[in-house]
């Protein structure tokens, strides 16, 4: 059986352009980890628009987002830009190879 030893965990952000966002929702709607709300406030436009979630660890900005970019691909006014960061590379402590079996003197 073949046993990955790399295992790759990204971690997403989100940026809205409030200004372009009309609060449609769909976002919001497609976002699996809860990280996109409307906002209280409105645009110059008068829209309520979507904003990223408040992070649950604080100090943190919106830690939950995986970078999948659901919210980005259904956004009908392209206002989500989503980046991803590689942020943990787990590799194996130590790269090992065979030893050749000595035999006995």
């Amino acid at each position: 059986m073949f046993n990955c030893c790399v295992k790759l965990n990204m971690a997403g952000k989100i940026v809205i352009n409030i200004e372009r966002c009309k609060g449609c929702g769909l976002c919001i709607a497609v976002c699996s980890k809860g990280g996109v709300i409307i906002s209280k406030q409105s645009n110059k436009s008068g829209y309520f628009p979507a904003e990223p979630a408040p992070s649950k660890v604080e100090g943190a900005n919106n830690t939950d987002c995986t970078g999948c970019a659901s919210c980005a691909i259904i956004c009908p006014e392209a206002a989500i830009e989503v980046y991803r960061q590689q942020d943990t590379l787990n590799k194996p402590h130590k790269e090992t190879t065979p030893d050749l079996v000595k035999g006995k003197k």
